[in-house]
């Protein structure tokens, strides 16, 4: 539509992307600026790298740890809408703390918790950034094409011995989800092989094939309440290359609630690796 004489045209809204490890922050970043956003990258340090630099129309850092910075920067710069994508290891909380001294808002915030659960963590996170009138969008709003189908996803189809595993591990994993575990069991032969734990999904996987040697099965689910604003699975590359080294056989995801990064290539090169890949 043609703007009237003497009218402005109203000046793009801002997202701030709160960006931590993977390509997850880019697809999200792309996204974004197809819908009119103007994007506003932070790369939490010293997870994420600069590769939003060229996506992104501005591009700042700061230190996971410093939660008081970071919603000074937004503010700083007019954003009142945000978006949290990628991964921020929860093992930097137990090493290099010389690199992660929290502020005094972090401080606060990690004082007042009841435990150090995932969701806990980061419901107290969004809380302290939702209560400076920063809205922080579902992670899924701007990846809904990146979202899991339901169904087979490769030419090669599940052994029976695989569809076993993926009925045994399938409640188990949902239930270490409920606990607030992790989201990621290997299992083999109707045993489990590994849960994830603190260390994330790829190193679940290559600890479960330690034990498993080869022909595990993979099962990764969102948690049952799962919050879309944070936390949500996902699976890209990284994972494929993890199933690879421990000689994976398949894997199992939920569909409509894991995020695929790159799904093009991601099915081509499970197709190559002849692992199987299932929505379900």
């Amino acid at each position: 539509m043609p703007v009237k004489a003497g009218s402005r045209a109203e000046p793009p809204k801002s997202l701030g992307i709160i960006s931590g490890m993977g390509d997850l922050p880019k697809a999200v970043a792309q996204e974004a600026k197809r819908m009119g956003y103007r994007t506003i990258a932070i790369a939490l340090q010293p997870s994420a790298d600069d590769s939003l630099r060229t996506v992104a129309d501005e591009f700042r850092k700061v230190s996971i740890g410093r939660l008081g910075g970071l919603i000074s920067l937004l503010k700083k710069m007019s954003v009142n809408e945000a978006v949290m994508a990628g991964k921020v290891p929860k093992a930097l909380l137990y090493k290099n703390k010389k690199d992660i001294i929290p502020d005094l808002t972090m401080a606060r915030v990690f004082l007042s918790l009841k435990n150090r659960a995932d969701d806990t963590i980061m419901n107290a996170i969004v809380h302290e950034i939702e209560k400076e009138g920063i809205k922080l969008h579902k992670t899924t709003d701007f990846t809904r094409s990146l979202l899991a189908p339901e169904g087979l996803l490769t030419r090669k189809k599940l052994s029976k011995s695989e569809k076993q595993d993926i009925e045994f591990g399938w409640h188990i994993a949902k239930e270490m989800g409920r606990l607030d575990i992790g989201q990621t069991v290997v299992v083999k032969n109707r045993a489990v092989m590994a849960v994830e734990a603190i260390e994330g999904t790829d190193e679940a996987i290559k600890r479960g094939g330690r034990l498993a040697q080869k022909g595990a099965v993979i099962i990764k689910v969102s948690k049952p309440k799962q919050d879309m604003r944070f936390d949500v699975p996902v699976i890209g590359l990284d994972t494929l290359l993890s199933m690879k080294e421990i000689k994976a056989s398949a894997l199992a995801i939920e569909s409509g609630k894991c995020i695929i990064v790159d799904k093009e290539n991601f099915i081509k090169e499970a197709d190559r690796a002849k692992i199987v890949v299932i929505g379900i």
